[in-house]
């Protein structure tokens, strides 16, 4: 708070402590200015996946030659295009004829949307070595947007303005606070294969937009301006996304398990996506799950903050290094957000 470009007021202090984030890492952003304008620089993002990929790799006892499928997915990347998969191939050393896919805008569900690409690529292509790179880089957006930022009000004072376009402002720069100090940066890679040890799929189920205007709870979006050349960044986090969260993984979770609720009470730990505090507090409650199988869920997101689409790989590492998991624990893993989507995931370990 120190750091940010203007004094808070007390009750916005509030609003940032309840997020349940103590602190967050963000990467380095060399920026190349001429005159008006600031190129992001990619080199932050790229040199946290190819760290990530080849602590993967190594800790398989792996190199570049036996990845037979890269799958990238992020949100956020200084290049709108080319993908984050091209710009990675060249750098880890792979084959540039390597198969690979990006897949961008998933956010929380990201690792899960990963799971199942190589999921069905195995499927045709047994011996394979899948590599999963998710980003969970944000700060090109959340740190970008504070920049000059002067005069955050109060949610109740912003409430009072009568003026509907400066309402509308005070609202963004509220939401875009929340959002500086709510996301961290981190990716995390992993391998999969048919004949690994530790963490086995058993299952995924996805869903998204049981209502045709759910996406438009949480998003980012691009605006132009009225100067050629000129973009802006437009971002939004609804009030609705708690209770979204509650329906949409019940949703999830029943199309992935059935009526059988013996399985949720029977998994050892939980990994869920590090939406705030509040959201897991009411996850939680919602579908009667004991408070400390999300442990490491809270840990995250108190030392790394949310983390986008990296949140779960971050938790379920937290989970395996424990040193708790037995021959047959199951873990169920559990994303929701931007979309709007959830995704579960039923793990065992062998």
């Amino acid at each position: 708070m120190k750091v940010f470009p203007c004094a808070l007021p007390e009750r916005v202090r509030g609003n940032v402590l309840n997020l349940g984030v103590a602190k967050r890492y963000l990467v380095d952003q060399p920026q190349v200015s001429s005159g008006a304008e600031t190129v992001l620089d990619e080199n932050g993002l790229l040199s946290l996946c190819s760290d990530a990929c080849d602590k993967a790799m190594n800790g398989a006892g792996l190199s570049a030659v036996d990845i037979g499928y890269l799958v990238a997915t992020y949100d956020v990347s200084p290049f709108l295009s080319p993908g984050l998969s091209q710009l990675l191939i060249p750098k880890l050393g792979l084959d540039p004829y390597v198969r690979y896919a990006n897949a961008q805008g998933i956010a929380s569900t990201a690792f899960l949307k990963a799971l199942e690409l190589a999921q069905n690529h195995l499927a045709l292509h047994s011996d394979d070595h899948v590599l999963i790179c998710v980003s969970g880089v944000s700060s090109y957006w959340f740190q970008n947007q504070v920049r000059g930022m002067r005069d955050v009000m109060e949610i109740s004072q912003i409430n009072k303005i009568e003026n509907e376009a400066k309402k509308r402002l005070e609202l963004r720069k509220w939401v875009a606070t929340m959002q500086f100090f709510l996301f961290g940066d981190g990716v995390a890679s992993a391998i999969v294969a048919n004949d690994g040890h530790g963490l086995s799929v058993k299952g995924i189920a996805e869903v998204t937009n049981i209502g045709k205007m759910d996406y438009l709870a949480g998003y980012t979006r691009l605006t132009t301006l009225n100067e050629p050349f000129m973009f802006g960044l437009y971002s939004h986090l609804g009030k609705e996304i708690p209770e979204l969260g509650a329906q949409y993984t019940g949703m999830v979770l029943e199309k992935l398990l059935g009526k059988d609720s013996r399985i949720i009470k029977r998994a050892k730990k939980w990994a869920v996506h590090t939406g705030s505090e509040k959201i897991l507090d009411l996850l939680v409650e919602h579908h009667a799950i004991e408070s400390t199988k999300l442990d490491e869920s809270r840990t995250v997101l108190r030392e790394c903050g949310n983390l986008a689409g990296a949140s779960l790989p971050f938790i379920l590492n937290r989970i395996v290094s424990g040193n708790e998991m037995s021959i047959g624990d199951a873990v169920l893993m559990l994303g929701y957000g931007w979309g709007f989507s959830a995704a579960a995931c039923l793990l065992e370990y062998v």
